[in-house]
């Protein structure tokens, strides 16, 4: 998932300096929802596996 958010953010940024303001916008928003979930996932992932050692 971390691998999409740097593809979504790379295309963001590449949109944007070309002058491509709505698709600059799109691809930053999908780049942060993915990053978010991201984040959300990797954190239940470690507070699982500290609760099955236990």
């Amino acid at each position: 998932m971390l691998h999409w958010a740097a593809v979504f953010f790379v295309v963001a940024l590449v949109a944007a300096i070309l002058g491509f303001g709505g698709l600059a916008s799109g691809a930053a928003g999908i780049a942060k929802i993915v990053f978010v979930a991201f984040l959300a996932l990797s954190i239940l992932s470690v507070l699982m596996g500290r609760k099955r050692v236990v």
